[in-house]
């Protein structure tokens, strides 16, 4: 069990959930809420081949170490743990884990969707989609 209420990656290698979930384990919690972004296979009826994350490391841990104080702030979080991948990734592969637990179900679901909704707003780490017919830039702030 980890002593850090607070626990951020950015990584080109690829995630580990088991390691997401001893970043929050904690005695106070009786829940905990993961969100797992996987690659999918299409994008608006195009087979996609792959993704390609590139992110300005810096920034993007900072922004994520905010993220994850602002909602501890907001929800009683015993812990929260945000990993993200960076680089190519294929059909399945993970790009992003998000963690938190709380002393209650409601509270863990509730920040868990704050925290991943305000990640794609905030976070500077930027997706292209690679289909079999050609590439795009996704927009890092819908």
């Amino acid at each position: 069990m980890s002593n850090k209420k607070i626990d951020i990656a950015l990584s080109d290698q690829p995630l580990d959930i088991k390691a997401v979930m001893e970043a929050v384990n904690d005695g106070s919690a009786g829940a905990v809420d993961v969100f797992i972004g996987t690659v999918r296979n299409k994008t608006q009826e195009r087979s996609v081949v792959r993704l390609e994350y590139e992110a300005y490391d810096s920034m993007a841990i900072k922004e994520m170490e905010k993220l994850a104080a602002e909602t501890a702030n907001k929800w009683p979080v015993a812990k929260i743990a945000i990993h993200h991948r960076k680089g190519t990734l294929y059909i399945g592969d993970i790009a992003v884990i998000i963690a938190v637990s709380t002393p209650h179900r409601q509270e863990a679901f509730e920040a868990c969707k704050f925290t991943i909704d305000t990640l794609k707003q905030r976070v500077p780490i930027w997706k292209k989609e690679v289909f079999e017919d050609g590439e795009t830039w996704v927009a890092a702030h819908p």
